[in-house]
């Protein structure tokens, strides 16, 4: 419509010059045909520029508020704010997508992370923070009532019909009927405009400039950059005693035969991808999602997981699809294991230099007995709404009583 009314308007403006031109023409007689030309080029040239001055602002306004992805079957926008002014933001950056999932039970884990991201750059970061309908209300009271009411955001439901067949709802392995977790599955559906995003779990801390971590270069044909676990800063503390855990066979079942014939050595290292960087164009290309899908359901009709699964149930498909096809990240951007008895290892001075410090593993900082959660409180916001607290300060309170 503006651009329609943009048309009109300039269609308008040259008739008024013509018109204006030709009464200028009756009494100036003795001026050249040359001069006439160049004071309607003059005039036309000003008056355009003035018109389009003024209606990109509305065109820009309109294009900044459109939600583009609001049919995509499986994920429906919920909220978004566009344009909040940010004085540190240099308008000359790339937008950063950043990726996030936030489950009701976890949502402390996810503010945190946003905060502490928010705080460390300059850059122009747009935050894709993918729910459930019913957490929604409650996370944009969150962000609303805080200091991340100036951020960029949008929230976006996802719609657990998209995992049906996919997904083995097994009591052993409880991850596997997190819908949230599979999220990052469905990037180029997420972020639809992007060619390329950072996707992040809930349980991270990030203390260096994520414009960093997003410039991560990646191979040609390649679609991800992953945090390998054999050769990574965190794993050489820990890779002691862990048997098959940082390897393929601790995550894929090498006795079935559809494994044993995609030819993957069951030595070959494994990958975290609870932090990862994307290229979404080339992730299009390759059908990485449709793969992905693929495997989910021959794992539901054939049981390829190792029994002994080491981690979430996300990890198995990702490993199949990016096998030798992945480039990597920095170590220092996913220092790992800080929710498990490992992370205790880690020097104070470690932690302060990591760039990102990630609290896989049972122990969650606003948990029980994770590593560091001074660490990880420094960035914590206070749930307005109270709904959800910090367990261990529960405890600490019990224990003074």
């Amino acid at each position: 419509m503006v651009i329609l009314m943009y048309l009109l308007t300039l269609g308008t403006c040259f008739c008024l010059v013509g018109l204006k031109t030709n009464i200028y023409i009756r009494q100036k007689r003795k001026m050249s045909f040359r001069k006439v030309n160049i004071i309607i080029l003059v005039l036309a040239v000003a008056l355009f520029l003035l018109v389009l001055h003024h209606n990109f602002l509305g065109l820009s306004s309109l294009l900044r508020n459109e939600v583009s992805d609001s049919g995509i079957v499986g994920f429906q926008p919920i909220d978004f704010v566009p344009n909040v002014p940010r004085q540190a933001v240099d308008g000359r950056h790339e937008e950063i997508p950043v990726v996030i999932a936030a489950s009701e039970d976890r949502l402390g884990g996810a503010i945190a992370a946003i905060n502490s991201i928010q705080h460390n750059t300059r850059s122009n970061v747009v935050f894709y923070i993918v729910t459930l309908n019913g957490t929604a209300d409650h996370l944009r009271s969150w962000l609303s009532g805080s200091t991340l009411k100036t951020i960029r955001y949008k929230i976006v439901n996802f719609d657990t019909k998209l995992l049906e067949g996919k997904v083995k709802e097994d009591p052993d392995q409880g991850e596997s009927i997190k819908p949230l977790t599979f999220a990052r599955f469905y990037l180029p559906v997420l972020v639809p405009s992007a060619k390329k995003a950072i996707y992040m779990d809930d349980d991270v801390i990030v203390q260096g400039d994520i414009l960093a971590l997003y410039n991560t270069p990646l191979k040609p044909g390649h679609a991800a950059a992953f945090s390998e676990d054999c050769d990574s800063a965190s794993t050489k503390v820990v890779i002691r005693g862990a048997g098959n855990q940082y390897n393929y066979i601790g995550y894929l079942d090498y006795k079935k035969e559809r494994i044993r014939k995609l030819s993957m050595k069951a030595s070959t290292c494994s990958f975290n991808p609870g932090v990862f960087v994307a290229n979404l164009t080339e992730w299009k290309k390759q059908n990485i999602t449709n793969q992905l899908e693929k495997w989910m359901k021959l794992n539901v009709e054939e049981g390829l997981y190792s029994r002994t699964l080491a981690g979430s149930t996300t990890t198995p498909p990702l490993l199949i699809v990016f096998y030798q096809q992945h480039s990597t990240i920095d170590p220092m951007w996913n220092v790992r294991h800080l929710g498990s008895s490992a992370g205790k290892r880690y020097s104070p001075q470690f932690v302060k230099a990591a760039k990102l410090l990630h609290w896989n593993g049972h122990f969650k900082p606003w948990g029980r007995t994770a590593s560091y959660s001074d660490v990880w409180e420094k960035w914590y916001i206070p749930d307005p709404t109270g709904k959800f607290s910090l367990i261990r300060r529960h405890m600490e309170i019990s224990n003074v009583k």
